[in-house]
């Protein structure tokens, strides 16, 4: 009989107390039972009434008749079937591990986050080391992570074979020797042919290194050397590929102008070219030829302190069709300098004249007259800019592009010219001291801008940002 309450009714199976339940009596002989740690999904379930008792699945024989929906008992079967019985659906794998899902998944990470999700599991590596997943990415090596130490002390090369599987088509190497770019061509698969880009920094390697790496590494068409001081402009000579097309050499204290006659004169398909050289002259850029006129459209010239508007005349002349040009740095250029790259530079798209002291409105005027097609001005630093050189460039149609940091002359007058340059998509204004909150809050009429960099500018206050992210709600504001 079963068990009643105080007042007569049925006593319910079971009653919560305190969130648990007790269960009662099973007739398997294992008495009553508390939910514990190894049940967790019972866990605080709340009583309820014993499922109804569940109907025998129809035969497979027969097709299900009008009683066997209605729940009553299916007919036997007449004979043998009549199809092949449809076997259990095919199972998806989890979602985890579903590479379809992944592949369009980690699209949305970061370089740095994808190396640290690759660690998670093999599925994940495997959809993971995909070549599509780091394609122009560059992996950055220093020469103390190139070594494993043994047991013993000895040095064993690391294993590149994750490189080689995502298919890195460029590396940079810091603190190498010639030893160790030696030891990186045996030991990574694709040095031979793979790799495209090669860039050295702070490294140690000669002559007879920079001459076995380009001899062994077949495959390089793009160079970085940077604060290299250990090469010559005779390794320059004997290293030098034709098949390089871009070449970058910086804070290198032997490149000089005879280095400038080895690019020249071997690297007939150069296409771009960097260089920032304290003791190259103006003499060094008359060593250009039509050769290059016809492949080199970018050039930058960075902080070249001994080139004059003499060195310009020979650019101009020697590379007609540059689209991108830096002299950046380059202190003894003048106004007469950029008008004859405004008047022979037609085809020019980016124009660096930042840290010119000499600079002048008068070379705004030369911009902005003849240079019809450029679509990004660097003037960081050029401190003798004012209003009226900005009102020269309001004219500029094309124009995307004004990099302005540490104009100290400019002005909230200077700013209502631009106001009319419906083009332009980049403004930086950063460390202007004259540029006040009224001047500054007239750019909400730029609706197209895109980016707005304010760092460092008193103007800049936080009223004003917030008047910004009503006003200029797709534009990105660096504070």
């Amino acid at each position: 009989m079963s068990s009643r309450g105080v007042d007569g009714d049925p006593k319910p199976p079971c009653l919560p107390r305190n969130g648990l339940v007790k269960l009662p009596g099973q007739p398997n002989g294992l008495g009553t039972a508390s939910i514990t740690k190894g049940t967790p999904a019972a866990k605080n379930r709340p009583c309820q009434p014993p499922p109804p008792p569940t109907l025998p699945p129809p035969s497979l024989a027969a097709p299900l008749s009008r009683v066997a929906l209605a729940g009553g008992p299916c007919p036997p079967a007449s004979g043998p079937t009549s199809g092949p019985v449809p076997g259990p659906p095919a199972e998806r794998p989890p979602l985890a591990t579903d590479e379809k899902i992944l592949n369009g998944l980690f699209w949305y990470f970061s370089a740095c986050e994808k190396c640290v999700l690759a660690q998670v599991c093999k599925a994940w590596r495997r959809v993971l080391y995909q070549p599509k997943f780091w394609a122009g990415l560059t992996p950055v090596l220093h020469a103390k992570e190139l070594y494993n130490v043994l047991p013993g002390g000895e040095k064993e090369f690391v294993n590149l074979q994750g490189f080689a599987a995502r298919g890195f088509e460029g590396f940079c190497l810091v603190g190498v020797s010639d030893l160790d770019i030696c030891e990186f061509i045996d030991n990574y698969a694709l040095s031979k042919k793979g790799v495209k880009a090669m860039s050295l920094k702070r490294s140690t390697i000669t002559d007879a290194g920079l001459e076995v790496m380009l001899e062994q590494m077949q495959g390089v068409v793009r160079l970085e050397l940077s604060g290299c001081n250990d090469f010559t402009e005779a390794g320059l000579w004997s290293s030098l590929s034709a098949r390089i097309t871009s070449l970058s050499v910086s804070d290198c204290i032997n490149v000089a102008d005879d280095a400038i006659a080895a690019i020249s004169q071997l690297l007939p398909n150069l296409a771009e070219l960097s260089l920032q050289a304290y003791h190259v002259t103006d003499t060094a850029l008359a060593y250009f030829t039509a050769r290059q006129g016809h492949s080199t459209h970018t050039l930058r010239l960075l902080s070249c302190w001994e080139i004059t508007n003499h060195g310009v005349v020979n650019v101009v002349h020697s590379l007609p069709n540059l689209t991108s040009l830096s002299l950046s740095g380059c202190s003894k250029v003048t106004d007469d300098g950029v008008e004859l790259v405004a008047e022979n530079l037609r085809k020019l798209r980016s124009l660096d004249l930042s840290w010119c002291p000499r600079i002048t409105d008068m070379a705004l005027e030369y911009v902005a007259c003849d240079l019809h097609r450029l679509e990004e001005l660097v003037l960081d630093r050029c401190v003798r800019i004012t209003d009226t050189g900005l009102s020269y460039l309001s004219t500029m149609s094309s124009l995307r592009s004004l990099y302005l940091r540490w104009c100290c002359q400019v002005q909230d007058f200077g700013l209502k010219h631009l106001l009319a340059m419906r083009s332009l998509r980049l403004l930086s204004l950063a460390g202007c001291p004259l540029l006040t909150t009224t001047g500054l809050s007239g750019l909400v009429q730029l609706q197209e801008l895109e980016e707005l960099e304010l760092t460092n500018c008193p103007g800049a206050t936080p009223e004003l940002f917030k008047y910004f992210s009503q006003h200029l709600p797709r534009c990105l504001v660096i504070e």
